[in-house]
């Protein structure tokens, strides 16, 4: 998006919010505390999982709410691009799986069904010499690339991440016993201190790319062990495979018609609560509320929830400002550096010869692969995930260079109709303004130890929500449902 483009939708909604009376009229339960203000019980900030699930609570429980959106659309990380034909490709947030049980529970409700990702045939995979060979991901490894050179470091690392992962507490990975050890060392010199073999240390990246969107190095090891412990549910202990598999896995379904239809469904609900176009720039904190303002519109309310990035939501201006320890974790917890890029043919060729489309590489810049075709296989979609060290060399070159560097992997994983798409697109959500990086923020080392406790906690009138503060399923959707559902019966319970 332009800075055009930005500065004129910042235009308009500030014309839209002078215009309260308008607003007012259809948004149930606010009333008008001044000509240019409204109230309402509880202000939303954020339209995406967690804040429309975190209005759609409080709704049910009968309060007034009112959802303030930056972007002109719903659904924050997750939004549909139309292929042609009706169908659309996930430019974000795409996969559902197992002990996704909130997600799944809301598609239910609003009636968006899923659907299984393809997985038949096999999976690609090319080595650190630039082998291509393929494997079925039925084995015990799944997606795992079976590679003889790495199977020994990769079977005793990923079991030992597993079980370290067990003693740390989803609702406070800082009270692990082995916090402070953990939290001072990154994934990528655990690994090194861990493994033997240069070509498992080298495939480490082609995980966290995808996973993180950044470099083993820098992620402190201590947030990687949460991740793996959040990766399941309260009956189900989580593990790394469930986070990087498709069979049985974190990629198993996908909903149909898209991941934002329900984002979509949501809000189509909630009606004109929701208020597009209004970035929120100041919230001022009072007895008894807080009013949140965003261009010429102000909303007062009793309760607040932030439901946006730890890092956006720290370029917000807070009145008092906010302690000491919240404003330096959202200094500390900066997105993930990821960008999707797909590319659309006439038909899934290479399920002919029974490839599934995903694929696992060395090679970037998409060291992994995804099949994204319609249910019907009416259009044969392909998409890849470029991350971390990756995606910082992809950003500085042409985009004619871009493209031909990722059609070039999809031709060596798939063959040479890769090489002529009908279409190609990239999103970048590191250069989305709202969003500021994908898929979720990192810690480094130090960063949970000692700012972690303030990831969640109230600061008076205002509750943090989004997928960053979840316990389960961090940094998928739903986490985002997940905290948006903890912090609605937080302000339920003090209103």
């Amino acid at each position: 998006m332009t800075d055009r483009a930005i500065s004129r939708r910042r235009l308009l909604g500030a014309a839209g919010a002078a215009s309260v009376g308008t607003i007012l009229e259809r948004v149930p339960g606010a009333v008008a505390a001044t000509a240019s203000s409204l109230r309402a019980d509880v202000v939303v900030v954020g339209a995406g999982f967690a804040g429309l699930t975190a209005a759609l609570k409080l709704v049910e429980a009968g309060r007034s709410v009112i959802i303030l959106e930056a972007r002109g659309r719903v659904g924050g990380r997750a939004l549909n691009y139309p292929i042609g034909g009706g169908e659309i490709s996930e430019r974000g947030a795409t996969f559902v799986g197992p002990t996704q049980d909130h997600i799944l529970a809301l598609a239910k409700q609003f009636g968006v069904g899923k659907f299984p990702t393809y997985d038949d045939g096999d999976n690609v995979y090319v080595n650190s010499m630039g082998s291509r060979s393929t494997y079925s991901d039925t084995g015990p490894l799944g997606t795992a690339p079976p590679d003889p050179l790495i199977l020994p470091d990769l079977t005793q690392v990923v079991l030992r991440l597993d079980q370290m992962s067990t003693e740390v507490p989803v609702d406070a990975p800082w009270e692990a016993s082995q916090a402070t050890d953990w939290d001072q060392q990154t994934l990528e010199t655990w690994i090194r201190a861990n493994s033997a073999t240069p070509q498992f240390r080298d495939l480490v990246p082609v995980a966290t790319r995808p996973i993180f969107g950044a470099e083993p190095r820098e992620l402190s090891l201590l947030f990687v062990l949460f991740y793996i412990a959040a990766s399941g549910d309260e009956q189900n202990p989580g593990t790394f495979e469930r986070n990087f598999n498709t069979r049985n896995g974190a990629q198993m379904w996908r909903f149909v018609g898209g991941s934002q239809l329900l984002a979509l469904k949501i809000a189509r609900k909630l009606g004109q609560r929701v208020v597009l176009s209004s970035p929120v720039e100041r919230i001022v904190q009072h007895t008894g509320g807080v009013t949140v303002y965003s261009g010429a519109l102000a909303v007062q309310a009793k309760r607040a929830i932030v439901a946006i990035p730890p890092t956006l939501a720290g370029r917000i201006e807070y009145d008092p400002k906010l302690p000491a320890a919240r404003d330096q974790l959202t200094q500390r917890l900066p997105q993930g550096t990821l960008i999707k890029v797909t590319a659309v043919y006439e038909r899934p060729f290479w399920r002919d010869a029974g490839l599934n489309g995903t694929a696992v590489s060395y090679a970037g810049p998409a060291n992994v692969t995804f099949d994204d075709s319609p249910r019907d296989g009416s259009k044969g979609v392909i998409f890849g995930f470029v991350g971390g060290d990756e995606a910082r060399r992809f950003s500085g070159m042409s985009a004619a260079d871009r493209k031909a560097a990722v059609l070039a992997n999809f031709t060596t994983y798939f063959g040479s109709k890769a090489a002529h798409p009908r279409s190609y697109f990239e999103t970048n959500w590191t250069r989305e303004e709202w969003t500021r990086g994908c898929p979720v923020a990192i810690p480094g080392p130090g960063t949970l130890l000692a700012y972690g406790p303030a990831l969640r906690k109230p600061v008076q009138h205002i509750h943090w929500a989004g997928t960053e503060t979840s316990t389960y399923w961090n940094g998928y959707m739903d986490g985002a449902v997940r905290s948006a559902k903890r912090a609605a019966r937080e302000v339920l319970d003090r209103l």
